[in-house]
């Protein structure tokens, strides 16, 4: 942001205006203390136009992006190819909210009845500071956000308590880790099985697991050095959630390097739902057809990823046959 002397243009008196990231700064040249051009983009949106370098008189200063978060200290990095510099603490002050709204949600540890506004009230009471704090909450902090709410407090106390006992896989996509989404957990809860076995892991061997590129590995290899990162996993350690992979070692197989697709609407299942019975059975699900895909689950009102399954000639089952090979 541009803290600039008050000036007025097209009838407002203009104060700041957005500088967008680093590269902005950059190609404009601007420096603290510099005489700038402004304009409304659009007649709405002010913005900097150009530096009046002849105005310059050798006091003005480069302006240097933190490497550190102002706000908690941890590493501020701007990856590869990317225009933002972001804080790497998982327990920065600044995105409390966020990450709290993240990891009780419901690909992740699915804390039923803490959403959004909720959460906030929590925040602003000071009865959570951060993520762990959920699991350290008593009926009566809860119950005191609404009136006569001590049916949802004890409601709210069941689902915290319940998502403790979640397979690894859930905490693992909970914790926000860069470029880690729900399929990548899962494939690193069952390679690693324990979070103090991918907290270990060297940067070649988190390179070397199936679906996890260099980028992913160095983001998962960087976020279990942070301290923030290791403080909370001590903390949830201490609150009883489990640290431990509970998939079924003797689980059944039968998709076994099997593709599926999933298209158009199921009568008995969510798409979600589908998609965890084909990779408990060891199978993937993909999101688009191609030579590589053994199986189109085609539901009612089926697109064009019916249309390309039939063109490849790949086999297409229905939700009827579907259930005859799960059951």
């Amino acid at each position: 942001m541009a803290i600039l002397e008050p000036v007025k243009v097209a009838g407002s008196t203009i104060s700041k205006t957005t500088l967008h990231n680093e590269d902005f700064i950059k190609e404009k040249g601007l420096k603290i203390g510099d005489t700038v051009v402004i304009q409304k983009a659009g007649d709405v949106i002010p913005e900097v136009v150009s530096v009046n370098t002849k105005k310059r008189n050798g006091k003005e200063k480069e302006f240097k992006m933190p490497t550190v978060c102002p706000i908690c200290g941890a590493p501020a990095i701007r990856e590869e190819g990317e225009a933002v510099i972001r804080c790497t603490g998982i327990e920065c002050p600044a995105k409390t909210l966020r990450n709290i709204i993240h990891f009780v949600s419901r690909e992740a540890m699915n804390i039923d009845g803490l959403g959004y506004k909720i959460v906030e009230q929590l925040i602003e009471k000071g009865l959570i500071e951060n993520i762990s704090d959920i699991y350290f909450l008593t009926l009566e902090n809860i119950a005191s956000l609404k009136k006569n709410g001590t049916k949802f407090a004890s409601n709210l106390i069941e689902a915290i308590e319940n998502s403790k006992q979640n397979d690894l896989y859930r905490l693992i996509t909970a914790l926000g880790i860069r470029h880690v989404g729900v399929k990548a957990a899962k494939i690193l809860a069952k390679r690693y099985k324990t979070i103090d076995n991918l907290m270990n892991a060297s940067l070649e061997s988190l390179s070397m697991v199936e679906d996890v590129g260099e980028i992913t590995a160095d983001s998962i290899y960087t976020f279990f050095k942070n301290e923030q990162t290791i403080d909370l996993i001590q903390k949830l350690k201490t609150a009883g959630v489990n640290m431990t992979s509970i998939e079924d070692e003797n689980v059944d197989n039968r998709f076994e390097n099997k593709v599926f697709v999933l298209t158009g609407s199921l009568e008995n299942y969510t798409r979600d739902e589908a998609s965890n019975i084909i990779e408990k059975f060891g199978g993937k699900v993909s999101s688009s057809v191609s030579k590589k895909t053994n199986y189109v689950l085609a539901g009612e009102e089926a697109g064009s990823k019916l249309t390309k399954a039939q063109s490849l000639g790949i086999t297409i089952i229905t939700e009827e046959e579907f259930e005859k090979m799960i059951n």
